[in-house]
């Protein structure tokens, strides 16, 4: 087990369609994401970033090849087992949030606990010391549409957070932030990755936190052309 790689890819294969209307999308992928780190995936809208990061987490297959996550290959785990794998290891956020507005922000930061089997009370008691970490131990009872959307963002981290995963995803977190609460949800994310040994995928197209990466991939027409560490 090579336990400086949290993520590889071997030759991935990614085709839509059949017959005369079948598009390989993604070209043979093949990636390794280093534990510990930031790694930005970035390339133009439509080069297979996504389609990538969704058979990462397993929620696409793909048509060929081979994802290791933790050392555990993916594409070969059932269904359920690979639902299961999603639910302890991985942590989303998203672009948009996604949080439920009838919920307050620890309650929003508890849910994934509350799936996975916790009680209430304990899920809520964890999701308010992260939230306490996170800087937002004064609105940690608000309700979304009353945070800002820096706030918001750092609930949906804490969301991401609170069963502690090894690997987080990140699809486009800063792009509906202004440059400062984008800054800082970035300061936040690279924290995440080297404190805590995890590693953290970003999805984005937003240069301006390019400096924030450890690494950066960059796709173009279903290929991963260059990873480099990044100089900042």
């Amino acid at each position: 087990m090579n336990r400086q790689i949290a993520v590889e890819c071997t030759g991935v294969v990614k085709d839509f369609g059949t017959g005369s209307v079948k598009q390989r999308v993604l070209q043979g992928i093949d990636w390794q994401v280093p534990i510990g780190a930031t790694t930005f995936l970035v390339g133009p809208s439509g080069c297979g970033k996504t389609t990538l990061i969704s058979i990462i987490a397993g929620l696409l297959t793909a048509t060929s090849g081979t994802v290791r996550i933790l050392d555990q290959e993916i594409t070969k785990m059932r269904p359920g087992r690979v639902v299961k794998f999603r639910a302890d290891c991985l942590g989303f956020i998203f672009q948009q949030f996604n949080l439920l507005p009838s919920l307050s922000a620890v309650e929003n930061a508890a849910v994934s606990l509350v799936v996975q089997g916790s009680t209430l009370a304990s899920a809520k008691r964890q999701a308010a010391a992260l939230l306490d970490q996170l800087g937002m131990d004064k609105n940690k009872h608000k309700y979304p549409n009353q945070l800002s959307g820096g706030q918001q963002q750092r609930v949906a981290i804490a969301r991401a957070l609170v069963h502690n995963p090894k690997i987080v995803i990140s699809d486009e977190p800063t792009a509906s932030l202004d440059a400062q609460a984008g800054r800082e949800v970035m300061e936040l994310l690279r924290q995440v990755a080297s404190a805590d040994d995890r590693a953290v995928i970003v999805v984005t197209h937003d240069n301006r936190i390019f400096p924030f990466a450890d690494h950066i991939a960059t796709m173009s027409d279903g290929r991963i052309e260059s990873f480099r560490r990044n100089a900042t």
